[in-house]
């Protein structure tokens, strides 16, 4: 194909113009979903009719994939964009394009970077614009003579791994309005410029998440999870709160090791402390009449894990006993933990404020002393 090469610093890519036709063959629509208890992840029920629904239920998906989940009144909305649209291009963007295989480049030699590319031997990975190549799909199926018309722009990156892929998504995504926190945080160790410690801090989430030993095995609401299991915090919740607990501690991490071995100290540091809180909260663990494993009463626990592990965190060996019993007088506060009446007996101006206040009650109930307090 005719392509013109691109060079930005140290970085080497290409644009091309695509034929609508030839380029939906060369495509894979890939979507993120994790693996969970009970084997691979079942679609859900589409009807024969709906014909968008059956193409996004067929999409491929993969625990490693960078996309998110396509959103089928997205994908509806721009097809009918293409329907209706007559003098506005229908794909004025660029769609941005990945595969890992070094691609041969022949320059035409008149210094103008104009040239021809080689085609990949696999099917491009769509690193941005996949819900607008899949309208593309539909207005083809519904329009094939129009659909003949329309030339893609396509900018193509090659060569590189696939967390480069993913670090240009996120880079196009990561603003507020267009990306998810939850789908963020797991992308953070896969890109160059994440921060250490949130790299460290996601690990510890990804470890919570997964881990067969941990008590929030499942319970997190992450994007993309289809588990059946009733949800008990938000990811981005959960990462806040062991990010917030990471950074006051990163001096000390540093000197040790930020690598996955040191992000799973941590993680066996929360997942004991969570076996004790079950332990003393008894039936009120995991109640959905009762308010011990909503996000507001977890997020303030996370905080007194982190005053506890301070002071008591070695050895590890006979932690959840030790731990169990420094926190047996939360076996009395259950009553204060129900549903009924619960934000009467925790009055606060709002969520921040509440958990504070409830970090220190259970705090004081185990003669638990905070440390250095840092910003909310």
């Amino acid at each position: 194909m005719i392509a013109t090469q691109v060079r930005q610093k140290d970085a080497v890519f290409y644009f091309a113009s695509y034929p609508s036709e030839q380029l939906l063959q060369k495509v894979r629509f890939l979507s993120r979903f994790y693996h969970e208890e009970g084997g691979g992840i079942q679609a859900e029920a589409v009807a024969a009719e709906d014909d968008v629904g059956q193409f996004i239920a067929k999409i491929e998906r993969s625990d490693k994939a960078f996309q998110r989940e396509m959103s089928r009144a997205k994908v509806s909305a721009i097809r009918n964009f293409y329907e209706t649209a007559i003098s506005q291009p229908p794909i004025p963007g660029v769609v941005l394009l990945f595969t890992p295989q070094t691609l041969r480049f022949e320059a035409n030699g008149d210094g103008s970077g104009v040239g021809r590319l080689q085609e990949p031997e696999e099917r491009f990975l769509i690193i941005d614009g996949q819900h607008r190549l899949a309208a593309l799909e539909f207005f083809e199926r519904t329009h094939p003579d129009d659909a003949k018309n329309i030339q893609v722009p396509c900018v193509i990156f090659d060569g590189r791994t696939e967390d480069f892929a993913t670090e240009m998504f996120v880079i196009i995504n990561s603003t507020p309005t267009r990306i998810n926190k939850s789908h963020l945080v797991d992308l953070y160790e896969r890109v160059s410029w994440a921060e250490p410690d949130r790299r460290f801090a996601a690990h510890v989430a990804e470890m919570l998440y997964s881990e067969a030993d941990s008590p929030l095995r499942y319970r997190i609401n992450r994007l993309g999870g289809r588990s059946k299991k009733e949800k008990w915090i938000l990811q981005a919740e959960l990462f806040n709160e062991i990010h917030r607990w990471v950074k006051s501690d990163w001096k000390k991490i540093e000197a040790a090791g930020t690598d996955r071995r040191a992000a799973a100290k941590y993680y066996e540091l929360v997942r004991d402390f969570l076996k004790a809180a079950a332990l003393v909260w008894g039936a009120a663990w995991g109640d959905a009449g009762a308010m011990v494993t909503k996000p507001v009463a977890l997020k303030a626990m996370l905080r007194v894990c982190a005053d506890l592990a301070t002071v008591d965190g070695e050895p590890a060996e006979g932690r959840v006993e030790r731990w169990q019993a420094k926190l047996a007088p939360w076996t009395e506060l259950a009553r204060e933990f129900r549903n009924d009446g619960f934000y009467e007996r925790f009055p606060a101006k709002g969520q921040i404020e509440r958990v504070g206040r409830i970090r220190r009650d259970l705090a004081r109930a185990a003669g638990i002393a905070p440390r250095a307090r840092t910003k909310e």
